[in-house]
């Protein structure tokens, strides 16, 4: 399957009952414009019914600092226990929807269901953004979001991991070399980076003859340890 994938925690919540948290690792972005989202959930699972009742639900990000949580709700059912309760999680009033956010959670997402999608052994809950709410500490003074530096968590094959070492940034693979500059006519390296072509003939003669010269060396090793057997 498809590994690692995002573990996030679903707040819900019935009108006139205590609200709920599962945690789901199938869920994603699906849509742009409008923004829209999935989680999938199993019929049996105490959640599933009051977020199809209800309609709506609130994805929590999951970092390491709740890491604990996560798992927590992931294997307790709301039915016995009360879990923002149990966790000493805190209700967050949601700007759009009734169900509250986590307040511990670095980012919610309010979401407002569309489809329902039936697929087996899971129901597809396809649903619109309705509203965003993230912690101020992860705004830099632009309002730009640096989500990547709250330790965020992922699932793979049954075990919780903290989000590793950037290896790179979105179109990293097609940006220009620092030592190349444009003309008009396209594009043009440093007249430095260029080799001489005998160069390359000069540098390969070498490798032969060290080639040769090795392979020497290790016929005479076996010929002198042929005869000190004799």
């Amino acid at each position: 399957m498809l590994y690692p994938i995002p573990a996030v925690m679903v707040s819900c919540m019935r009108e006139g009952e205590r609200p709920n948290i599962i945690t789901i690792a199938w869920a994603g972005t699906v849509n742009t414009s409008p923004a829209m989202v999935s989680i999938s959930i199993r019929r049996e699972r105490y959640s599933y019914d009051i977020i199809k009742e209800s309609k709506e639900f609130v994805i929590n990000l999951v970092n390491k600092e709740l890491a604990y949580a996560a798992d927590f709700c992931g294997v307790r059912s709301g039915r016995q226990v009360d879990k923002f309760r149990e966790l000493g999680l805190t209700e967050l009033e949601s700007q759009h929807i009734k169900t509250p956010s986590i307040a511990e959670s670095p980012l919610n997402i309010e979401c407002r269901v569309k489809q329902i999608l039936p697929l087996g052994s899971h129901d597809m809950f396809v649903a619109e953004v309705l509203g965003v709410t993230v912690e101020d500490s992860y705004l830099d003074e632009g309002g730009k979001l640096n989500l990547n530096q709250s330790g965020l968590v992922t699932y793979s094959h049954g075990a919780y991991f903290e989000l590793g070492k950037k290896l790179g940034k979105f179109g990293f693979s097609v940006e220009k070399d620092r030592k190349t500059e444009k003309n008009g006519q396209g594009t043009r390296r440093n007249p430095s980076d260029k080799k001489n072509p005998s160069d390359k003939s000069k540098k390969r003669d070498k490798d032969n003859n060290k080639r040769k010269h090795q392979g020497n060396q290790g016929k005479q090793k076996q010929v002198e340890k042929k005869d000190r057997k004799r």
